[in-house]
């Protein structure tokens, strides 16, 4: 299915399926740190989900605006602001709709500060004519020496062993349970299937499953450093996790880059 599709049916679940509090609890000091650097005061949460990072910087103080190809994540996004009682923009938009979509005198000026695109979102992109323009309308809202942080999986470990699990996750609601299994099927060295099992286990005790399933492009590091260098974005820095210490294609779990608008 299309990721809008995978998402649109994630959304109900996708809040029982992150911790959110202990994972914005290890996330939020690089981004304090970051954006006080480079003294980033308004922010664009690309691909937000269900808006939760885009809520935490908008109680940080920063000015945020968010999106999401999905129209159920924005639905659920924008309930999840209201209940925190803060104000986020929250769009409808995929991948390479920013300038257009957010057009007017906000971001004709491309004055933003920071985007962020989390959560290994981008590797939905699957060419690289693609990717060029997505990076591309990244850097065209973004103000000169705005900066941009990516985070994806580190391919270049999953592809290279093979690192087809990931660990299940599970969530409990008085007698209700979730377990969430996640895998890829290897289709080729540019090309994965991403599927997700939700096995859900109501009152009866009876264990419900449902399994979805998506298309995703390993993009590896290397490629990642000559498209940001040709959508006009030079590459400050690349992580292995959000404590900061520096990217090994063989050992990290992710892959954070971090590039600046020339």
């Amino acid at each position: 299915m299309s990721a809008t599709e995978f998402y649109n049916h994630l959304s109900e679940d996708y809040d029982r399926f992150v911790n959110w509090p202990a994972r914005l609890a290890f996330e939020l000091p690089f981004f304090r740190a970051l954006f006080g650097e480079h003294s980033v005061r308004e922010v664009l949460d690309v691909a937000c989900g269900t808006g939760h990072h885009a809520i935490a910087l908008a109680r940080e103080g920063y000015t945020v605006t968010a999106t999401d190809i999905s129209p159920a994540m924005v639905a659920q996004a924008q309930a999840n602001a209201q209940s925190a009682g803060v104000d986020v923009r929250f769009h409808n938009l995929g991948f390479g709709e920013l300038a257009k979509g957010l057009g007017g005198a906000d971001f004709g000026a491309a004055r933003l500060g920071a985007v962020v695109c989390l959560g290994n979102s981008l590797p939905h992109v699957l060419t690289e004519e693609a990717l060029r323009a997505t990076l591309r309308d990244f850097a065209a809202v973004l103000r000169p020496e705005g900066v941009l942080v990516i985070q994806n999986r580190n391919f270049d470990r999953v592809m290279h062993r093979r690192d087809r699990f990931m660990p299940p996750e599970a969530h409990r609601r008085d007698d209700r349970e979730w377990i969430f299994i996640r895998f890829y099927d290897f289709l080729s060295e540019n090309a994965l299937q991403f599927n997700m099992v939700r096995l859900q286990r109501g009152e009866n005790g009876v264990w419900v499953p449902q399994v979805n399933q998506t298309h995703l492009r390993p993009w590896r590091h290397a490629e990642w450093e000559e498209q940001l260098q040709a959508a006009g974005l030079s590459v400050l820095g690349a992580y292995g996790s959000y404590n900061g210490e520096p990217f090994d294609a063989e050992e990290s779990g992710d892959l954070i880059l971090v590039a600046r608008r020339a």
